[in-house]
């Protein structure tokens, strides 16, 4: 049997998702959604720095362009939201894009937009 990433961390993360989307549904924008897991994540003692700034590098050197995670959860899990019609690869390529340049281990892209809650784990396969 294949060991789960963070298991623990990630079930309680999704689960205060499931929180958020079960008293709100779906209709509301995403910074909505965001608020008002900032307000479960306090409430249920989840570790995590909203709006996290990261620092892309190339060739050694940082630029200036500078992109914001929604969560940064446990300091090991880039939590990334989404409010839209149904996910598709570009959300997906996003979390990669951020795993690989803030050398996290685990992301988790989460749709509120959709009439369920829709989540996937995204492993960072270049993780040192």
């Amino acid at each position: 049997m294949e060991k789960i990433l963070l298991k623990e961390e990630s079930y309680a993360i999704i689960g205060a998702c499931m929180t958020v989307y079960n008293e709100l549904g779906q209709g509301f924008l995403e910074s909505v959604y965001q608020e008002a897991l900032a307000v479960t994540f306090n409430k249920t003692g989840i570790s995590n720095e909203r709006e996290q700034e990261l620092a892309i590098s190339f060739q050694g050197q940082v630029l200036q362009k500078k992109f914001y995670v929604d969560f940064l959860c446990y300091d090991k899990i880039i939590l990334e939201l989404k409010a839209v019609k149904s996910l598709d690869h570009n959300h997906e390529a996003q979390v990669i894009n951020y795993l690989k340049a803030s050398n996290k281990p685990l992301g988790i892209l989460v749709n509120f937009g959709e009439r369920s809650l829709v989540y996937k784990r995204l492993i960072n396969k270049y993780y040192k």
